[in-house]
This record gives structure tokens, sequence and C-alpha cells, in this order.
């Protein structure tokens, strides 16, 4: 019986990633994809628990050396929508860029969408994408924000950079699984990219971490991956 209904049930282009990498094997290839989804469930799983702890982290430390009474999200002098302006060289020629505008762009739709005066700081805090507190550590954050507030979410000492590469990593790989695509890419360090996460876990949330740690199943997904001859490079 003809397997060609897997083309037309995940798409012919999807599923030849999983092909070519078990060199034209299809059944092992369907395992490979399944193997695929079930990594993608267990790092979500991970990545939801420290998205959360992040935000709640980020959102207390900035809180508590707020001040204004009213929530730093929700106040017009917010770090988070105030412009901060940058200058570039385009085309030759230096201009001014507000490095600031997709925060204030995530603040104003997540607003928009909490009823505007009816919006509260939890239900803004709640709509807010991974990307918006992933920003928070940018290097164009640095003064803004790092610098007299959100140092506070860490032990003191820590590397700015260090956490921002970890989140950039741990967003990148979120929006990867959100879009569905492949986990197999050879230049895609699974196992770096959540123990990075992990790291910037342990220093936002000693507890969470070793929560999330204890009962992730994480690493026993990664090391059941089925055999394939090749790594696919993206």
């Amino acid at each position: 019986m003809s397997d060609r209904w897997i083309d037309s049930w995940l798409g012919a282009a999807r599923f030849q990633r999983y092909v070519d990498a078990c060199e034209g094997d299809r059944a092992r290839a369907l395992a490979l994809y399944e193997w695929n989804l079930t990594a993608s469930q267990v790092l979500m799983r991970d990545l939801a628990h420290f998205e959360i702890a992040l935000r709640n982290a980020y959102d207390a430390a900035i809180t508590a050396h707020w001040p204004h009474r009213t929530h730093w999200l929700l106040h017009p002098e917010s770090p988070a929508v105030m412009p901060i302006w940058r200058t570039r060289d385009i085309g030759g020629m230096k201009r001014g860029t507000d490095v600031n505008s997709l925060t204030r762009k995530s603040v104003d739709d997540a607003i928009r969408r909490c009823g505007f005066g009816r919006a509260t700081a939890g239900k803004v805090i709640a709509a807010l994408s991974f990307g918006f507190w992933r920003q928070l550590t940018t290097n164009a954050m640095e003064k803004s924000v790092w610098v007299p507030y959100l140092h506070h979410a860490f032990p003191p000492g820590t590397s700015r950079t260090t956490m921002n590469t970890q989140i950039e990593a741990s967003n990148r790989l979120r929006n990867r699984i959100a879009h569905h695509e492949s986990l197999i890419s050879s230049t895609l360090d699974l196992r770096a990219i959540h123990g990075g996460m992990m790291d910037c876990l342990r220093a936002v949330s000693p507890r969470a971490h070793h929560y999330v740690l204890r009962t992730s199943a994480v690493a026993a997904v990664l090391d059941s991956r089925p055999e394939s001859p090749t790594s696919i490079r993206d």
C-alpha cells in the first residue's frame, strides 16, 4: 500500500526534510517526524513555565523600584513606551531611529485588546508576548530598563549580555515550535538552548528552576531521537 497519503497530510515539501535526513526511508522519516512533535511538546512545556516566571520576575523587579503609583506598563513615562533615539547610518546618511518602537507598539496593542481604559496591569501583562519581555534585556534597553530596574530580578553581578543571549535563543525556539517548524537541523543545539534557558530560570527563580528541571521530560526525549544518517542544515 502506498504511503503517499503522508505527503497530502503533512505536505510533500515539509515531509521531504525528514525523508532526506533518513536517506529516503519514509518509515524512519515518519518516526523522526513524530519525535520532532514530541520534542516540540516537551520543550514548549518548559518554555511556558520559563516565560511565566520571567515576566512575573520582571514585573516584580520593575514595580518595586518604579517611582509612580500608576503601574509601569500603564504610565506615559514607562521605559517600555518612551522613545529611545539612536543614530544609525542608513544609506550613508545619519538618521535618528527610535529603537523602542516595537515595545511601544506591543504595549499599545495589549492595552487596546484589554479594553483601553478598562485595561488592568495584570491583563496587559498576560496579553504581552514573549517577544516583548525578550526585548527588555537588549543593548538598547540597558540604560532605561536594565540599570535602574531589571537587574534587580537577577543575582548581583549577572551579565545582561549573557541573559539576553539565552532569552533570545529561547524566544527563537518558542517561535519555531509555535509555527510547527523542524527541530532536526544540525545548526540547532536543543540541549544548549534548553540549558541556557534553565540557567536563566535559576537566576530569576531558583525554586521554579528546581521544579521545572525535576519534572522536565526534555533530556529523555532528546536522548530518544530515532537514528538518522544525516541532519538537515537550515
